[in-house]
């Protein structure tokens, strides 16, 4: 009877991956909007016209 093969976790990745150029963003990466931060005073107008939200 032959003993289990011993395989490590190295084996099982294969290796490391091959080194990547810059590429620039996709189109649809470019076309997404960036984050609004709210003023505290947009912040509790919206909250008040929430009350499901309050803590």
């Amino acid at each position: 009877m032959k003993p289990p093969a011993k395989t490590r976790l190295s084996d099982l990745k294969g290796g490391s991956p091959p080194t990547a150029k810059y590429e620039p963003p996709t189109p649809r990466v470019s076309r997404q909007k960036k984050g609004k931060v709210l003023t505290p005073a947009e912040k509790a107008a919206f909250l008040a016209s929430r009350p499901d939200l309050k803590s």
